[in-house]
């Protein structure tokens, strides 16, 4: 009982800590994202958890050592904070997907292709110099390839929602592009982890893409053909009872494609779609948005106790970080300008679609823990750890400019797009003499 009655506290202090967070970013006027991370790293295992080591001293108040005490408090991964951060990652997906119908993914499917495949060729095609360059070999060429190519789906989407983007033309590119991301992504994690489970073996491989791919044909299937169910489905006067059956669907598939190896983030986006096709959008919005918020600031802090900072102590770390922020940040803004120049937006929009595709997160992540699963046998382990402080470190810092970078791309714009529009007017037209 006492146990329980501990893990609620912390439970409390978690919401409490990430509340506060809110509250600090609403009066700087800052985005709230980095603060969530922060309070998580702060109140996490590795700052707070370590405090009676780090200090040296103790504080006993009536038998009591107060630090001691309060090490004891530091929030930790638990099973409910882990499943927690993943409903945040279902709900930021789900709201992606009720606002990207099929028939629009449909009309839009050449340029997606168009700009997902620039996006892909230009950060991957990076990341895997990268990786070389950091890391002399080739699985973690292909390790640091995904870790510097997927853009935060979860993150990205979070800030379009909060900056008011959703309704404006550069969400087009940015939501298509992220979309391309995440199928790709599912793709490459079922070579990854063939490769890092030190089989090598390329029917595995195979058969964890067919599985992938099946999958996500029985998902678009569904968004094609489901609609008269999933209308029916929700088809109640009581929100109690609208909201449960919405969850129900939406985590529970998400939970099969997880299982089965392929991204809850995807299935939750053609969730999404699905029910977009209902007469029941309003209403979902309506009546889970404080849901996504609640379980997306749970997964952001989430991040924050994931990261310890002394990973941060290697001299080769922080120089691989530094590195690679510098080398792929312009590539990500480079191919969310020709992304959004693909989409015919003029140069303002597509500079903003640059600015919001530059944040990394989850994906990045979950490619960190798969470095460490294959330490000692496909990687070795000081490879493995290095990659995996680099992705942490990585994250941390594309997370906070990313959103940065988003917040105030007005000034930004004001300084970059009169010069690009001069390059643009001054570069021959076919035609010209």
């Amino acid at each position: 009982m006492a146990a329980e009655s501990t893990a609620l506290i912390d439970l409390g202090v978690l919401f409490g800590a990430a509340g506060v967070a809110g509250l600090v970013a609403q009066r700087i006027n800052q985005s709230v994202i980095p603060w969530y991370i922060l309070i998580g790293i702060l109140l996490g295992p590795h700052v707070l958890g370590e405090l009676p080591g780090a200090l040296g001293v103790e504080w006993t108040v009536r038998g009591v050592d107060l630090v001691a005490s309060l090490s004891d408090g530091a929030l930790a991964d638990t099973d409910f904070v882990h499943v927690s951060a993943e409903v945040g990652i279902v709900l930021l997906l789900f709201f992606l997907g009720l606002e990207f119908n099929l028939d629009r993914l449909i009309q839009a499917r050449d340029r997606i292709g168009k700009a997902g495949t620039v996006d892909f060729a230009i950060n991957f095609g990076a990341g895997l110099g990268l990786g070389w360059l950091l890391f002399n070999g080739i699985l973690p060429a292909f390790l640091t390839a995904g870790i510097v190519y997927i853009s935060s789906s979860a993150i990205i989407t979070k800030s379009i929602i909060d900056l008011g983007w959703i309704a404006n033309d550069e969400s087009e590119p940015l939501l298509g592009t992220l979309v391309y991301e995440d199928l790709v992504i599912a793709v490459y994690l079922a070579i990854a982890s063939a490769l890092v489970g030190g089989s090598g073996d390329v029917g595995e491989a195979l058969g964890q893409i067919g599985i992938a791919v099946g999958f996500l044909l029985v998902l678009l299937l569904a968004v094609s053909f489901g609609t008269d169910w999933i209308q029916r489905s929700l088809e109640t006067d009581s929100h109690e009872f609208f909201v449960l059956r919405a969850l129900g669907i939406t985590i529970f598939v998400s939970g099969v494609a997880l299982a089965l190896g392929v991204s809850e983030a995807v299935a939750a986006f053609f969730v999404g779609m699905a029910f977009s096709s209902t007469d029941h959008v309003h209403d979902l919005e309506n009546l889970l948005e404080p849901l996504r918020d609640t379980f997306a600031a749970v997964f952001f802090v989430w991040i924050g106790i994931q990261t310890d900072p002394m990973l941060f102590a290697d001299g080769f770390v922080l120089a691989a970080i530094a590195v690679g922020v510098v080398l792929t940040t312009p590539t990500k803004l480079l191919s969310g300008y020709l992304g959004g120049r693909l989409y015919e937006l003029d140069v303002q929009r597509s500079v903003r679609v640059g600015l919001g595709m530059t944040t990394r997160g989850e994906f990045s992540l979950i490619i960190a823990s798969l470095a460490i699963s294959g330490a000692g046998t496909s990687l070795a382990a000081g490879t493995a750890d290095a990659i995996y402080a680099f992705a942490i470190g990585y994250v941390l810092v594309m997370s906070v400019l990313g959103t940065t970078l988003m917040q105030h791309s007005d000034r930004i714009e004001a300084i970059v797009v009169p010069r690009l529009e001069d390059t643009v007017d001054r570069t021959p037209q076919p035609g010209d003499d």
